[in-house]
C-alpha cells in the first residue's frame, strides 16, 4: 500500500524489541514505528500466526520505553507488521511526541490523531 493510501505515517526508527507471547520471548530490531503499530525484523524462530496477541516492549535511542499490546497483522519478506490494541499513557505520550517530531507539523498530528478513533 502506498503512502498516499495510508492513514498514519511510518517513521523509521532504531530500536530494539521484546516480543512476549503467553508461552515464549523473541529479541529483534524496530523497522519503523506508527501512531497505530509498528514493523520490526521477524525473529529466526517465530512461526507467524495472524491474529495472535503480543505484548512489544520497544527501546529506542536515550532509554525512551514504549510497551503495548498488540496483534499480528501481517508477516511478509522477513518482517513483522504488529497493530496496536493496547498502549498505557505514558508509552502513548511518548509515541505522539516521536510522531510529532518526525511529521513537523501539528495539523498532521492532530489529523492521525482524529483518526485512531476511525482505526
Amino acid at each position: 500500500m502506498g503512502n498516499e493510501r495510508r492513514r498514519f505515517h511510518r517513521f523509521p526508527v532504531e530500536g530494539s524489541v521484546r516480543l512476549y507471547s503467553p508461552k515464549a520471548m523473541w529479541t529483534s530490531e524496530l523497522i519503523d514505528l506508527c501512531l497505530r503499530g509498528c514493523l520490526i525484523s521477524r525473529p529466526e524462530d517465530f512461526e507467524p500466526n495472524g491474529g495472535n496477541r503480543f505484548r512489544l516492549d520497544i527501546r529506542l535511542g536515550g532509554g525512551v520505553m514504549i510497551g503495548m499490546t498488540c496483534t499480528l497483522a501481517r508477516a511478509h519478506n522477513g518482517s513483522l507488521a504488529f497493530a496496536c490494541e493496547k498502549i498505557d499513557l505514558d508509552s502513548f505520550t511518548k509515541l505522539k511526541r516521536l510522531v510529532e517530531i518526525n511529521l513537523g507539523n501539528a495539523e498532521l498530528l492532530y489529523r492521525e490523531l482524529g483518526e485512531l478513533t476511525h482505526a
